[in-house]
């Protein structure tokens, strides 16, 4: 193959893999040979090195290294030793073939399409995860240097240029589900891991990284809804509907419409339905993700400095629609509604003013005295429409909500807040089998009286403390179906709000060979993996 720029195998102790010596006969030897001869350790994690065998493509041979014993502690609650082993065995998957498949990137050349086949090491879902993760670039939007995009076609865009393939020769995407994962919990269910779903998730987490990178005169609310609209033109049992200003307003989202009034560039509110569920009628799971598509602060305006970053304020939009896009392309047997408000929140003699009282659409009313404080009000008119309009067995918002998470997890964890405990505990499971990570964080109307001292039912800030656990809290008075312990009235939806502030950018903590520097994409796959766990439910 003249397009094949090279091979990503793994290495067993001093020697290839038997199930590589097998596929490549031929050069197995020299392969082994070679490994020896440079002195590499094989106990090493993702040790890696670039091999010339005679009459082969080059070789990026990788060792996936010990593995030692699983803790007996940990920072939280830790699963089963099988459980964590497994896991740390697929992150281990996911580095190496990362690590492969860019250093023979950096082999190829500029022009025409391009291949690199990689092993599957410990998992073939893992290994297409981490080989297409760690191909995504940004240059979507250079005229110069290494395969520029600015005005090619999507297929130059984002390393796509580049495509992996399965070690085994498998092309068809019947061939590649057949790729499965031994160790699997859903082996027996009808969307068992594979090289086809991480093929999936890989493409939605960079899915997500390129809406959050796109510049926000590129992609203000207008462009983004029909971005959105064009995702799902062919993908079968979805739904876009779009909406405007004037339908904002006949739903009584003056939340919403508080933030997008100082802009000039008109709001949309985009709703994604997936039905894949046998039962038409069953209830959905929902999610919500904050779509402010460029945030200056408003009247209270932010430093110039880092302001730039505030193109990805549509990280949870950008999540939401990934994880919906993806979880359709799956065909998982669920039922999806995906909300996500778009609007810029800028300065201007129309903008909100801090100390304005406005009528959300569940009644209350909310001062806001801070107007950087702006997702929490469009997020609130979106939980209220959809936990009151579609009736979903569980809730879930995405949000690049607050400095404060960022303070208080960094670029690790995303954080969850929630006060259902089975809900926490299915999320966490995703998180940990994806490296997609997540830490509880507290839901309690404790802290409601920090943002109910103002003239108004509520204020949307509570000040320096506790400041994302008062945005979890806010964001929960707008949650139809929520315990009622004074009414007597039990829960009927689950709800978990997402806070990604910190997570949505990669920074000393997670830079590695599938995540380079720049915004990351996350929490896709760990909300892709908890829709696929929740479809096989009993």
């Amino acid at each position: 193959m003249s397009n094949l720029i090279g091979k990503v195998v793994r290495i067993d102790g001093e020697g290839v893999a038997p199930a590589i010596a097998a596929a490549l006969p031929e050069v197995a030897a020299q392969i082994t040979a070679q490994w020896q001869c440079s002195r590499a350790s094989s106990t090493k994690t993702s040790e890696l090195r670039v091999l010339y065998p005679n009459e082969s493509v080059p070789i990026a041979a990788l060792a996936l290294g010990e593995q030692k014993e699983a803790p007996k502690t940990g920072p939280d609650a830790l699963p089963s030793a099988q459980v964590f082993l497994r896991n740390e065995s697929l992150e281990r998957t996911r580095l190496a073939a990362a690590k492969g498949a860019r250093a023979l990137r950096e082999l190829g050349h500029d022009e025409g399409h391009q291949v690199v086949e990689v092993d599957s090491f410990s998992s073939p879902h893992a290994a297409a995860v981490g080989a297409n993760l760690g191909l995504w670039t940004v240059n979507h939007f250079k005229t110069r240097g290494s395969v520029p995009a600015w005005g090619q076609p999507l297929e130059k865009q984002g390393g796509r240029h580049i495509q992996v393939q399965s070690l085994t020769g498998a092309s068809s995407d019947t061939e590649k589900k057949a790729l499965r994962d031994d160790g699997d919990e859903l082996s027996s269910s009808g969307t068992p891991l594979s090289w086809y779903t991480g093929e999936v998730y890989a493409r939605a987490q960079n899915l997500s990284r390129e809406l959050q990178e796109t510049a926000a005169n590129l992609l203000n609310p207008t462009l983004f809804a029909e971005r959105i609209s064009n995702l799902f033109k062919h993908v079968p049992n979805t739904q876009v509907i779009v909406r405007d200003a004037d339908w904002a307003r006949e739903q009584r989202m003056n939340l919403f419409l508080s933030v997008a009034q100082g802009s000039d560039q008109p709001c949309k509110f985009v709703e994604m339905h997936y039905h894949g569920a046998p039962d038409a009628d069953a209830a959905p799971l929902a999610l919500v993700g904050k779509g402010v598509t460029f945030d200056s602060g408003g009247i209270s305006i932010k430093p110039g400095k880092g302001m730039d970053l505030m193109r990805a304020d549509m990280g949870g939009a950008a999540a939401v629609v990934a994880t919906t896009l993806a979880i359709a392309q799956l065909g998982l047997p669920i039922n999806l509604v995906a909300v996500t408000p778009l609007t810029e929140n800028m300065p201007s003699g129309r903008a909100t003013k801090p100390g304005d009282i406005f009528e959300a659409r569940n009644g209350l009313t909310v001062q806001v005295d801070n107007t950087d404080a702006e997702g929490r009000l469009i997020l609130a008119d979106a939980l209220s429409y959809v936990s009151d309009t579609f009736a979903p067995h569980t809730v879930i918002d995405v949000a690049t909500l607050t400095g404060a998470c960022v303070i208080a997890l960094g670029d690790v964890y995303s954080g969850v807040f929630t006060d259902t405990d089975s809900l926490w505990r299915e999320l966490k499971v995703a998180a940990e089998a994806e490296h997609d990570l997540c830490w509880r964080m507290p839901l309690t109307d404790m802290y409601l009286s920090q943002i109910s001292k103002t003239n108004a039912d509520l204020v949307n800030t509570g000040g320096p403390s506790a400041g994302s656990c008062t945005a979890a809290v806010f964001l929960k008075q707008f949650v139809h179906g929520l315990e009622n312990r004074a009414e007597g009235e039990p829960a009927k939806v689950r709800y978990a709000h997402i806070d990604i502030a910190g997570s949505m950018e990669a920074a000393a903590n997670t830079l590695n060979d599938y995540q380079g520097k720049g915004l990351t994409g996350r929490p896709v796959r760990a909300l892709i993996e908890f829709a696929r766990r929740l479809a096989y439910q009993a």
